[in-house]
């Protein structure tokens, strides 16, 4: 992603409610007119002062082309499903870190991908995750420039094109330029294509399941006051298959960020988790829950409810978990009555059984804007197991002229991030065997591939991948069907007169009607037949 640039329009901030955040938080510096953001400062989730002191009213806009959807078939992928990895950034609050780093390693199964300024940082990182208890193997350091912790929010969101993982990026809603650029520059390390949505964002106003339902709030069309609603929706449509539900925001006064996330977890393809607020009851927040719970109710889901709290400028919710194969990492805070740490471990049991609960404290998360969720992106796992996967993202079926070059084009995936070659093969005899066209082609790329001119009704085409280790795989096109000039005793149209057509006229023998071995076309399957068929016998 190209670095941002300012179009002149009104904040981003909704009106509803909006109040200055408290002034005793972590704030980049502006040093002749640039933001410096500190290391090791726990800069929080909004916008500081200093920032829109930058921003000076203006509003933070998408400056590049659009890049096209993926062109393949695509589908999104929920945070329940199983998981590869998750992604950190080490940017302050290194206790929370690593304790998450510790139990997703460990319990969750799955590596930590921990972006990191430079190697002294990763170093220290590394160490301080496997010192809170994390595998070795599985602490993966990104050595690149952020800004802040809040990786759900700048992040690569994964979909599947195809068996292939994706990255859908977009623009950050917040003047960090390092955070805003390391998803273009973490796909490419890892092997795996991005495409940049047009619409500035937080990833943590965004929610979604398996099968095509998602859900953000209406501050999304504040963040792009060119678009409509259903334009946006139309975009997450496009790049991610899915169908979004804009619900109303929480006023800035309860929940600076605005994001779903704070209050919403889809837990399951019918199932999610919406915040109640038993002490505040009535109240605008709680009426949003209300009726957010009594619409997918409606659609007939199973709705479950954590408790929620707000004091002194602060929101204290339990919906901003991580789910992570069999884990879940829940908040706890200290701050407030154990009972609602109690209620919500309770309540997550219920919804997500056979998942471990572990509980970490968070107190000084939330007193930023956000809690775990907002802190990490979620990569799930590859779709081929240990075999790299491919996607034809030109479909090529049909019926195709003898001697066709059609252009087509292709990615691949591995679990190791490890594809080193791929190959275009072709089959006559609808994948009995294959011939190769073309060989040691980039894991991701285009070609003209000329289709042999041999007649056949069985066709396919194969992107074939080749990994380290020797491991293949890849995605077979539908059918091919080419058309040539008919070979008299050609029973079975694959271009050549042999036993097989002798054979396929035998079993048709006394056939009347349309029958394929009638080669003389007398509405019968006789000897007349055979002997066209033995006549032109290796034609």
């Amino acid at each position: 992603m190209s670095v941002f640039a300012i179009a002149l329009v009104t904040s981003i901030l909704s009106s509803a409610g909006q109040v200055s955040p408290p002034p005793d938080h972590d704030q980049p510096i502006l040093v002749d007119g640039q933001l410096v953001f500190p290391e090791g400062a726990r800069i929080p989730k909004f916008m500081t002062e200093v920032e829109e002191r930058f921003l000076d009213g203006q509003l933070i806009t998408p400056p590049r082309g659009v890049t096209p959807p993926p062109p393949g078939p695509i589908r999104g992928a929920s945070e329940y499903e199983e998981m590869a990895g998750i992604l950190l950034a080490w940017e302050g609050f290194s206790s929370q870190l690593s304790q998450m780093a510790a139990a997703i390693t460990t319990i969750g199964n799955a590596d930590v991908y921990i972006a990191c300024d430079n190697n002294s940082e990763a170093n220290s990182a590394r160490n301080s995750c496997i010192n809170a208890g994390a595998d070795p193997d599985r602490v993966i350091t990104v050595v690149r420039s952020t800004n802040t912790v809040w990786i759900r929010d700048y992040g690569p969101r994964y979909v599947y094109e195809g068996d292939c993982r994706v990255i859908i990026d977009h623009t950050y809603n917040r003047p960090r330029p390092s955070d805003n650029a390391y998803s273009s520059y973490f796909g490419p390390q890892f092997g795996h294509e991005v495409y940049e949505l047009p619409l500035t964002h937080g990833g943590g106003n965004y929610h979604l399941n398996g099968i095509g339902d998602a859900a953000a709030t209406e501050l999304i069309v504040n963040e792009n006051p060119g678009l409509s609603a259903s334009q946006i929706i139309q975009y997450w449509r496009d790049y991610q298959n899915v169908d979004t539900y804009l619900h109303d925001p929480f006023p800035t006064s309860v929940d600076y960020t605005q994001h779903i996330d704070m209050w919403m977890l889809m837990c399951g393809d019918d199932r999610i988790i919406i915040s109640d607020w038993p002490t505040q009851s009535g109240s605008t927040q709680d009426q949003i829950c209300d009726g957010a719970a009594a619409y997918y109710e409606s659609l007939g889901w199973e709705v479950f409810r954590t408790p929620a709290f707000a004091q002194g400028g602060v929101h204290y919710t339990y919906t901003n978990m991580v789910v992570c194969n069999g884990l879940v990492l829940l908040p706890e805070y200290n701050n407030i009555s154990n009972s609602y740490d109690n209620q919500a471990v309770s309540v997550i049991e219920a919804a997500m059984p056979g998942r471990q609960v572990v509980q970490v404290v968070c107190d000084n998360l939330a007193y930023s804007a956000g809690v775990m969720h907002c802190i990490c992106m979620h990569m799930p796992a590859h779709a081929g197991g240990i075999y790299p996967t491919t996607c034809l993202q030109t479909p090529i079926e049909g019926i195709i002229d003898p001697d066709d070059c059609p252009q087509i084009s292709w990615i691949s995936d591995d679990d190791e991030f490890d594809v080193v070659s791929v190959d275009i093969e072709y089959s006559l005899d609808d994948g009995a065997s294959w011939s190769t066209i073309l060989s040691n082609r980039p894991p991701a790329g285009s070609a003209t591939v000329c289709i042999p001119d041999t007649p056949t009704n069985q066709g396919r085409l194969r992107v074939l991948a080749r990994d380290g280790d020797g491991n293949t795989g890849g995605e077979i096109s539908g059918l091919i069907i080419v058309e040539g000039d008919a070979v008299d005793g050609d029973v079975d149209g694959d271009g050549d007169v042999d036993v097989v057509d002798v054979l396929e006229a035998i079993s048709q023998w006394g056939c009347s009607g349309t029958c394929s071995a009638d080669v003389n076309n007398d509405q019968s399957v006789d000897v007349q037949d055979v002997l066209i068929i033995l006549a032109n016998f290796g034609s």
